[in-house]
C-alpha cells in the first residue's frame, strides 16, 4: 500500500507538476486511510465497504480539540483516494474501481463579501503616514483590485508586476497562468511604497524585518518575504479598525472583487477567468449576485 501511494505521489509531482502543497495534503489523507486500512494489504483488496467504513471513520473523528471534520475535509480524503485509485487503474494495478465512489453532498456555500461603503471604510482606516502603512494599504488594494489568493500576492515580486501597463502574470492553482490587472490607483499605491523603500529585494511586499530570529535573515529576501499569516494580520487588523462587525479576511477581498465585476454586469465566464477557477462550478458561489441583479433588471422594466 504504502508503495503505491509513494509512487502515486512521486507521479503528481512530476508527471502532473502538482504544487508541493497540493501533494502534502495528498499524502496527509492516503496515509491517513492506509492506517485505517492496513499498510501492509494490498490495493487489490480494497472494497466498497472498505471505503464506507472509512467514511464513517472520519465522519466520527475527533481531533485534540475535540473538533469533528467538517464535510468538505471528509470529502478532500475522497477526493485524494479517488484519485490514487484512478492512477493504479490507469496503470494496469487491480484495485476497486474510482467510479464507484461518491462525495457526500455538501450545502450550497455561501460567500462573504464587502459592501461598497465597508470596503470605503476600511481603506479608510489606514493612515499612511510611513512606508509600512503604505505597504498595508497597497496590500488591501491589491487584493481588492485583482482578487490574487494570499499564496498569490505573497510569491509576487517587483519584475514581474508592471505597473505602467498595470498588468501581469501569476500562477495559481495547478500552476495555471492567468492575467492580472491592476486599477490605476492600486498601482499608484503601490508605486509609492516601492519608492519609499532602500532596499532591493525581489519581493513586492517584505516585512519590516523585526521578528526575525536571526539578526543576518534582515538581509535575506526570502525571510524578508511576508508569510500568509502576516498578511491575514494585517487585514484583520484594518476591518477591526473600520468597525467592521464581519469577519474579514484576504479571501473576502476576493469575493468583493468577484462581487463587484458581477453586480457591474460582468458575466460570469470571465469571472471565472479573472479569478483563475478550473471549474465555472466553483464560480458558480456567486449565482446569488446575478440572482440579485435579475431581479433588479426584473423589478425596474416590468410593469
Amino acid at each position: 500500500m504504502q508503495e503505491h501511494i509513494t509512487q502515486f505521489l512521486q507521479y503528481l509531482e512530476v508527471m502532473r507538476n502538482r504544487s508541493l502543497k497540493t501533494i502534502e495534503n495528498y499524502r496527509h489523507y492516503l496515509n491517513r486511510f492506509s492506517q485505517f486500512y492496513g499498510p501492509s494489504k494490498h490495493v487489490s483488496k480494497i472494497t466498497l465497504s472498505d471505503i464506507n467504513d472509512f467514511r464513517i471513520h472520519l465522519k466520527r473523528h475527533q481531533n485534540k480539540h475535540q473538533k469533528h471534520l467538517s464535510i468538505s475535509t471528509q470529502n478532500y480524503h475522497i477526493i485524494a483516494l479517488r484519485a490514487f485509485l484512478k492512477y493504479l487503474v490507469k496503470n494496469d494495478i487491480p484495485t476497486l474501481s474510482p467510479d464507484k465512489i461518491e462525495l457526500s453532498k455538501i450545502p450550497a456555500r455561501t460567500v462573504e463579501f464587502l459592501t461598497r461603503e465597508e470596503l470605503d471604510r476600511l481603506f479608510e482606516s489606514v493612515n499612511p503616514a510611513d512606508k509600512w502603512s503604505f505597504r498595508d494599504l497597497a496590500i488591501l488594494k491589491t487584493l481588492y483590485s485583482t482578487g490574487l489568493r494570499v499564496s498569490e500576492l505573497i510569491s509576487l515580486n517587483r519584475e514581474q508586476v508592471d505597473l505602467k501597463r498595470r498588468e501581469f502574470m501569476v500562477r495559481g492553482k495547478g500552476n495555471k497562468p492567468r492575467i492580472i490587472f491592476l486599477s490605476q490607483e492600486a498601482s499608484d499605491i503601490i508605486a509609492k511604497y516601492l519608492s519609499l523603500r532602500d532596499d532591493n529585494f525581489k519581493p513586492v511586499f517584505i516585512n519590516t524585518g523585526k521578528g526575525l530570529k536571526d539578526p543576518n535573515d534582515i538581509l535575506n529576501e526570502e525571510q524578508r518575504r511576508l508569510s500568509r499569516v502576516s498578511i491575514e494580520t494585517i487585514v484583520r487588523k484594518y476591518a477591526l479598525k473600520a468597525g467592521i462587525i464581519k469577519k474579514v479576511t484576504p479571501h473576502t477581498l476576493r469575493h468583493s472583487y468577484a462581487t463587484e465585476l458581477l453586480i457591474n454586469g460582468a458575466d460570469i465566464r470571465s469571472v471565472q477567468e479573472m479569478l483563475g477557477h478550473s471549474s465555472i462550478t466553483t464560480t458558480q458561489v456567486y449565482t446569488h449576485i446575478t440572482d440579485k441583479k435579475l431581479r433588479e433588471i426584473y423589478e425596474k422594466f416590468h410593469r
